[in-house]
């Protein structure tokens, strides 16, 4: 396939763009600044989701986008809304213009809200609290109401592995959380793994899909992972915006998934 996969810089994208080049796609990357873009033998293109007129050649040729740009830690209520909702709008209506057959868009299983130690599957109601889950929802929503596009979401866990420092880097955040607070992860290996499925599989437009391993660790068996001691657990309620856990069972029934790395250890 001809791809666009933005994000290609982030933690996700820059995996996920080589990994896609390595079965044989032929992948193209939404870049800001090239400069910033460690992508051997993959295309640049210079473009920005706020900025609308830059997509028309992006998506131009393409048979498929990946769309993995997003802003998360650090971002407002009105940074989040602006790239994660707007920023898919534009790229979404600038790939049905351009014809592209199908629209993978990679969501965040925070979109369910807490779930209170239940595991969510596609069809539970979401009641985000925070704004990048917000944000992501609202993104999803318009995409599933756009005519002329064949859309599928993935729906991710907590994503580690492959020399990713975002268990360490996570760790501050999470410093004040229970120590017995489960958390849905999943190997950059996996994403990359639904991400291929998604793309070649004839299952019906508008999908969703959680993309989770077969375990879900305590934080303090997290946070040991990097050598840090248990989190404290004196500020449950800020924990509970992140107090989600994942149902895989539709990607492994529907599409073949299996984990190479189910799990943690």
């Amino acid at each position: 396939m001809k791809l666009l996969i933005t994000g290609a810089t982030g933690k996700v994208g820059s995996r996920l763009a080589k990994r896609l080049a390595l079965r044989g796609d032929r992948v193209r990357a939404l870049v800001r600044d090239p400069a910033r873009a460690d992508l051997p033998g993959i295309e640049l293109a210079i473009g920005d989701l706020l900025d609308e007129a830059s997509l028309a050649a992006a998506v131009r040729g393409v048979d498929a986008v990946v769309h993995c740009a997003a802003f998360f830690r650090g971002a407002t209520a009105e940074q989040a809304h602006a790239v994660n909702d707007l920023g898919t709008r534009h790229l979404a209506t600038a790939a049905r213009t351009a014809s592209v057959k199908r629209f993978v868009f990679t969501s965040t299983g925070l979109v369910y809200g807490p779930t209170g130690g239940e595991l969510a599957n596609e069809d539970r109601a979401c009641a985000p609290v925070a704004a990048y889950p917000v944000s992501k929802l609202a993104a999803e929503n318009f995409l599933f109401g756009i005519e002329g596009l064949d859309v599928r979401v993935l729906r991710l866990p907590f994503v580690y592995g492959d020399g990713d420092e975002h268990i360490r880097e996570a760790i501050p955040m999470m410093r004040a959380f229970p120590p017995a607070m489960r958390m849905s992860i999943g190997h950059h290996v996996d994403v990359a793994q639904a991400v291929a499925l998604i793309l070649d599989a004839p299952s019906p437009a508008h999908r969703i899909y959680n993309v989770v391993d077969d375990e879900a660790p305590e934080l303090a068996t997290l946070f040991a992972s990097v050598g840090e001691p248990p989190p404290s657990g004196s500020d449950a309620e800020r924990a509970r915006a992140f107090d989600t856990l994942l149902d895989g069972r539709r990607i492994r029934e529907e599409l073949g998934f299996r984990p190479r790395f189910p799990r943690l250890a």
